[in-house]
């Protein structure tokens, strides 16, 4: 096997600061344009969807306060649902609606990261996801529409206050803190895991692998190396998954559709792992136990079965 300086300084070395250096101005502006608050506006247009499900007013400002601070939205549905404001099915509803302005909150941070790994394939693997969350959002709203007694009009934005433009220099100071926190554990998931592919494509882990695969392995239909990347999103986070995805995408060892099926079939099998390492703690904050544990299983449920959906379509069609 060739290692020589030449072979590791083009094949890892030049590419894997090309990846970090973009992530890196990626991460910052990403996370300014959260800060920004660039939502807001989104949100106030909302409210003809929110009444179209009949939504209770209280679940209309969540639904828009979800664009710029998804803990403050559940927080007020706790608030709510605690108060007797909100029955069983409207805080599962509510919550679930939250799925697509949170989706749309952390859009500009996910395309920053995914950008630099996966170059134009990103596009189409985001606009996946974000095609999922639309359908859940029209799924909700026909299952509010059908199941909720009609309401009559009332304040949806009203509630916003507290949450819009500050001023430039608390969103580049919270930019600021974001980007310190999130930028060390970024570099350290990225660096060893696209040395590693590289490695095992050098020393023909996956040629191996391809033999070894037999046709009763579930994920048999995607190549090796697309298994390689469903493991490192279940294993670890979808970050692991892009670092992965855009090692073998370099090397030439993954085409765009595999690889964005991959990422779609790794986001389905990581909602269990998401569930008990992120959600819980999460929501066990701000719900009851009870409470916490069902919404979490309707989301994640949800979640898996539009990825589902997109990623079938995609297969056919793409």
């Amino acid at each position: 096997m060739d290692l020589s300086l030449h072979v590791l300084w083009n094949g890892l070395a030049a590419p894997l600061l090309r990846v970090c250096g973009a992530v890196t101005v990626g991460l910052f502006v990403g996370n300014l344009i959260e800060s920004l608050n660039w939502t807001r506006a989104v949100a106030r247009v909302a409210a003809p969807l929110i009444r179209l499900a009949r939504l209770k007013d209280i679940s209309g400002a969540s639904f828009s306060m979800a664009f710029f601070s998804g803990a403050a939205a559940n927080s007020m549905l706790a608030e709510a649902y605690e108060q007797g404001k909100l029955d069983d099915r409207e805080v599962v509803l509510s919550n679930l609606f939250n799925s697509l302005p949170t989706n749309f909150l952390h859009l500009p941070t996910v395309l920053a990261l995914a950008v630099p790994f996966l170059h134009q394939a990103a596009v189409v693997y985001v606009g996946l996801t974000v095609l999922s969350a639309l359908i859940r959002t029209f799924v909700i709203v026909l299952w509010g529409r059908f199941t909720l007694p009609p309401l009559p009009e009332g304040c949806v934005v009203c509630l916003l206050n507290d949450g819009g433009f500050k001023g430039l220099r608390p969103a580049l100071e919270k930019t600021w803190a974001r980007f310190k926190k999130r930028l060390p554990r970024l570099i350290f998931i990225t660096v060893p895991i696209y040395t590693l592919f590289f490695f095992l494509k050098r020393w023909g882990i996956f040629d191996w692998l391809e033999q070894a695969m037999g046709q009763s392995v579930l994920l048999s239909w995607l190549p090796p190396e697309a298994v390689g990347v469903v493991a490192f999103q279940v294993a670890a986070e979808t970050t692991a998954g892009f670092a992965a995805a855009g090692a073998l995408l370099s090397a030439g060892a993954l085409g765009m559709k595999e690889m964005v099926l991959a990422l779609l079939v790794g986001a389905v099998l990581s909602t269990p792992m998401r569930a008990v390492r992120h959600q819980f703690p999460y929501y066990a904050g701000i719900f009851k136990t009870r409470l916490a544990v069902r919404l979490i299983v309707h989301n994640q449920a949800l979640r898996a079965a539009s990825l589902l959906l997109v990623a079938g379509l995609y297969a056919l069609l793409g």
